[in-house]
């Protein structure tokens, strides 16, 4: 597609090919060797996307730049639905942005982390110790990756 230019109206098209940075987070793509300065963008609903830099700076740059902008807007996750809290489901992002100040949103990350931590020591000291098979391995599977990755 064409090179953005400031000032230039954005078309429909574009808008819908657009992808949103809430709650993503860039990594360098160290696993990818085909090309050089190549990062990943996983998005709030775990898509995830390859990006080629021209150069490595370019690509810290890139990465520091969409992670910043996502920590500082995305709002906190809702809290699991009651229902579910038997089961294990990734929580609902929400779209819009924080209402937060900076500060807050600096104290909300490091809460947020420090609670990420304590639940992914707790996930794995409370695995089961026969082979579990089927559904609830993907369950616990996929509440380890997300916890990983939160």
């Amino acid at each position: 597609q064409e090179e953005y230019k400031p000032g230039k109206a954005l078309v429909e098209e574009e808008l819908k090919n657009a992808i949103s940075i809430h709650h993503s987070l860039a990594t360098r793509a160290s696993d990818y060797s085909k090309r050089p300065n190549v990062f990943y963008l996983r998005t709030a609903d775990w898509r995830v996307f390859l990006f080629q830099a021209q150069n490595p700076e370019q690509m810290h740059s890139w990465i520091t730049r969409i992670n910043v902008v996502a920590a500082m807007f995305s709002a906190p996750p809702f809290p699991a639905a009651i229902g579910s809290q038997k089961k294990f489901s990734r929580p609902l992002l929400p779209s819009s942005c924080t209402r937060l100040s900076q500060e807050e949103q600096v104290k909300s990350h490091e809460t947020k982390f420090k609670t990420m931590s304590a639940e992914l020591l707790e996930h794995r000291s409370s695995l089961p110790e026969k082979k579990v098979k089927g559904k609830e391995y993907e369950e616990l599977k996929q509440k380890e990756e997300y916890l990983e990755f939160e």
